[in-house]
């Protein structure tokens, strides 16, 4: 099973090469990788984070390691583009840089170059080579927000090298009892039910939001609809309600921000739409129905402006962060795929959220929280205090964590 692993990881490589001449995030993960100079470091607390969402949900524990071990050096490694481009010069840490590709060669190198205390995993990342680096050299690997379900792989007859992994682990901190359940099964016991660290970082995001006077000054004192981290099939039922509510505002943040994706965006708006970017240059931004997010990182902010919130990715692989837009007590709307995702789950569970198939479906949950006001408060409550009771997992992780690095 190992020999198949090596085979695939360089057929991914190769995969992602010749994807590099045409696709823009395949160019970036081959050039930051191919150019990257890792510097050394000595007794380094490592955290390494599959993409942006993975570093958000992980944020609060670097942090609050950060604060407590301000003489260790911090890196930070990331597998996607979309995690290194913009967190690469975030002052968390004291280097970010790409993970290598997952060989044994690779991994001796990293480990040898950075010389970690310890390795801290934000919750879907598993690289054998580097787990089993780890382990050889006995430094402790911290999984944080781990969560399980029955259909992953470490639960299959073919997952062998998978629940190797798993065995490579020093500590596991899951978000919930069934992922613990999950991986007694394997016998699997070094296990904390900590929570979901991202509820720390979104409710501490929304007490203390940053303020932002063009969104005041866009909506204008009405009903504002936002769309978080929209695919196309999102912002096409978002676009359906534009003219039967004349009276509200939208707001539109698309997932990938690159030029290309703002203009087509645009142009499914039928030019309705202006661009966040370039709001100053718009005398009577009031006037305007629809505004385009164009830039990244202040979505967690827009949210306070909200009243109810669509979040995108529902219809593709899987649904975004609804927590960021429920800490603001906003009711959250979303596509059918969001099983894998235990806050969605609970959402639509206490009446805070609704996952809808099509556009009959989106126009129905749409028009009840656009027009039954107290409907739509009571369900936004539900929310901010769904995010609220949740908070607390960052201590737990922290408080067991230090004493590894306090040995």
């Amino acid at each position: 099973m190992l020999l198949l692993y090596n085979i695939l990881i360089r057929i991914y490589f190769v995969f992602v090469f010749f994807a590099s001449f045409f696709n823009k995030k395949a160019f970036l993960w081959i050039k930051g990788r191919k150019k990257q100079v890792i510097g050394s470091a000595t007794d380094s607390i490592w955290f390494h984070f599959a993409s942006l969402g993975e570093f958000e949900q992980g944020r609060p524990v670097l942090e609050a390691l950060r604060a407590a071990y301000p003489g260790k050096p911090v890196i930070i490694t990331f597998f996607s583009p979309s995690g290194y481009e913009v967190r690469k010069h975030t002052p968390l840490a004291d280097a970010v840089h790409y993970l290598p590709l997952d060989t044994p060669s690779n991994a001796r190198d990293l480990i040898r170059i950075i010389k970690p205390q310890i390795a801290v995993f934000t919750k879907y990342e598993y690289w054998y080579h580097y787990f089993a680096e780890l382990q050889r050299q006995s430094i402790p690997l911290y999984i944080v927000s781990g969560i399980f379900r029955p259909q992953q792989v470490f639960f299959k007859w073919y997952g062998d090298i998978n629940r190797k992994m798993l065995g490579m682990v020093s500590h596991f901190f899951v978000q919930d009892d069934a992922s613990e359940k999950l991986l007694r099964t394997l016998n699997i016991t070094n296990v904390t039910v900590a929570g979901d660290t991202r509820f720390d970082r979104v409710w501490a995001n929304s007490q203390a939001p940053k303020p932002m006077p063009e969104l005041v000054a866009f909506k204008a004192g009405k009903k504002l609809f936002i769309g978080g981290s929209t695919w196309p099939k999102d912002e096409e039922l978002i676009a359906s309600l534009f003219d039967a509510y004349p009276d509200r505002k939208f707001i539109i943040a698309p997932h990938e921000i690159d030029e290309e994706n703002i203009q087509a965006v645009l142009k499914r708006l039928s030019g309705k739409a202006i661009r966040f970017t370039q709001l100053m240059n718009y005398r009577d931004i009031a006037s305007y129905q629809v505004l385009v997010i164009d830039n990244m990182g202040i979505l967690s902010s827009v949210y306070q402006y909200g009243d109810v919130a669509h979040i995108g990715g529902g219809f593709g692989v899987g649904i975004h962060n609804t927590l960021e837009a429920a800490a603001f007590g906003l009711p959250v709307i979303f596509g059918p795929n969001y099983e894998r995702f235990k806050e969605a789950r609970d959402l639509v569970a206490i009446g805070a959220g609704i996952s809808i198939a099509d556009e009959a479906s989106f126009k129905q949950a749409a028009d009840l929280f656009m027009t039954d006001d107290n409907y739509r408060q009571q369900a936004g409550e539900k929310a901010r205090q769904y995010v609220a009771d949740n908070n607390g997992a960052t201590d737990r992780v922290v408080r067991q964590i230090s004493k590894a690095l306090s040995a």
